[in-house]
């Protein structure tokens, strides 16, 4: 009899730890989740702010579909005086290359980055990560909203030109 007495304590034992850790594994998973929520909802961003940016740019742009080459002169002028220091076309300096930038971020969040660098590279996930990528903080240019709208034009006229 004793021999069953032994076992009987084993196999509680080894039914406990099997079902314990499945549970323990689901909960690990669930935590893991409720992390992954909370991060997101940690950064206090609306939605509108996480896809376009922390900025005075708060609504989407209505953006023709033909481009104002006037703008977008006056833009290349700008970008020519206060961007091309740290930023080319083509190819990464400082900064990154902008020639496609219109293609791998909104209207708004172009601007909302030329208006607000400071808050974009301290509050928005994605300029945190371009401050890691290229380890310098993109300064304000004193650069007026106006100024931010001719900017983009010259992008967009130099991407359809592409």
């Amino acid at each position: 009899m004793k021999p069953r007495i032994a076992i009987a304590p084993l196999l509680l034992s080894i039914f406990l730890i099997s079902c314990g850790g499945s549970d323990s594994s689901s909960q690990e998973a669930s935590t893991s989740s409720q992390a992954e929520q909370s991060t997101q909802n940690q950064s206090g961003l609306s939605d509108f702010e996480l896809e376009h940016g922390i900025g005075p740019v708060t609504e989407p742009l209505n953006l023709d579909d033909e481009i104002d080459a006037d703008l977008a002169e006056q833009g290349r002028s700008i970008f020519a005086m206060k961007c091309e220091a740290c930023h080319a076309m083509e190819s990464r300096m400082v900064g990154p290359a902008q020639g496609d930038v219109t293609s791998r971020r909104s209207p708004e969040f172009i601007m909302n980055f030329i208006l607000n660098p400071s808050g974009m590279t301290s509050e928005h996930p994605v300029g945190k990560e371009l401050l890691q990528e290229y380890m310098t903080p993109m300064p304000f240019q004193n650069v007026s909203e106006e100024e931010a709208r001719a900017v983009l034009e010259y992008f967009r006229q130099y991407a359809a030109n592409k």
